[in-house]
């Protein structure tokens, strides 16, 4: 009987970075498969002596987009890829939040403003607090944020993103996202596990591309609110399959309901230290993708 092999994509960063790769690979060793990491970038003809594939640390995707898509589209064709690339690639774009609001998800009010789009000030209002970023970016770079009053700031930035030929994002700032972020978990759509961790954007005016993406992480139990966000904007990703893996990042705004920052399908942390069973569980969904049957 010939050897079932796994693929962690990976990027050369997280090879030596990502503190998840060593025990995911571990525990799929235990469930039987031959489990390895693989810069996503390797040689296409690589990813031909791979069952499958699951996209974890691919951290630079956001500065090679195009390049990163490619090979998404490409290896999907060779092997099975998790999560699919219609997944990824629909993900890698912010302006999905756009979808998830217009099938009644809670989302953070976003405006969007392309290149080359005519838009005026309104589009930020001077009475709050504001966030503009790229459409397409992770761990929030060339994000800041600005207090209210300072919209000829915001403006410039979103100008200067803009002239890059990048869609940016304007959003309020929710001011309780001082009072820690939530990120939920879920392993093929059901719910594994969550964390709290402090606020990013914490000097406004300013952009710090190397500021800590997730400050003071705790372990978290989520409300059955922040349950039931989390699961409806699960529900309205455009494919029959749910996720392998997911992990939907809340704030709560101002009358405290909680509301979709972001749907992470692409190489989020998903956090599996802090919780005992997260990467067996994971390790165990993979080994079921493999074998073709429901975890």
């Amino acid at each position: 009987m010939s050897e079932t092999r796994v693929a962690i994509a990976t990027s050369k960063a997280g090879m030596h970075a990502d503190a998840d790769l060593g025990p995911v690979v571990a525990a799929l060793r235990d469930e039987g498969l031959t489990a390895e990491p693989v810069p996503w970038d390797a040689e296409p003809a690589t990813w031909e002596g791979f069952d499958l594939a699951v996209v974890r640390s691919t951290w630079d995707y956001t500065e090679r987009l195009d390049e990163f898509l490619a090979w998404a589209d490409r290896t999907a064709q060779v092997t099975r890829l998790y999560n699919p690339a219609p997944m990824v690639r629909w993900n890698t774009d912010k302006r999905y939040l756009r979808h998830l609001a217009e099938r009644q998800v809670a989302v953070v009010p976003t405006r969007f403003i392309e290149p080359g789009e005519q838009y005026g000030p309104d589009r930020f209002p001077e009475h709050t607090g504001l966030v503009v970023k790229p459409a397409v970016s992770a761990g929030a770079r060339d994000t800041a944020r600005y207090e209210p009053g300072r919209h000829a700031d915001a403006m410039r930035h979103a100008r200067t993103l803009l002239d890059q030929g990048r869609v940016v994002m304007v959003q309020p700032y929710l001011r309780l996202v001082e009072e820690g972020e939530r990120a939920l978990v879920f392993v093929c759509g059901e719910f594994s596990h969550a964390i709290r961790k402090g606020p990013v954007l914490t000097e406004p005016g300013v952009i710090d591309n190397d500021r800590i993406a997730h400050p003071d992480v705790t372990a978290y139990q989520p409300t059955d609110e922040e349950r039931e966000t989390a699961r409806a904007a699960l529900a309205a990703v455009p494919s029959a399959e749910a996720p392998l893996f997911a992990r939907v990042d809340l704030a709560l705004d101002d009358a405290r309901k909680p509301v979709v920052m972001e749907l992470e399908l692409v190489e989020p942390d998903l956090f599996l230290a802090h919780h005992p069973d997260a990467v067996r569980r994971l390790a165990h969904a993979v080994a079921a993708k493999v074998r073709r049957v429901t975890p």
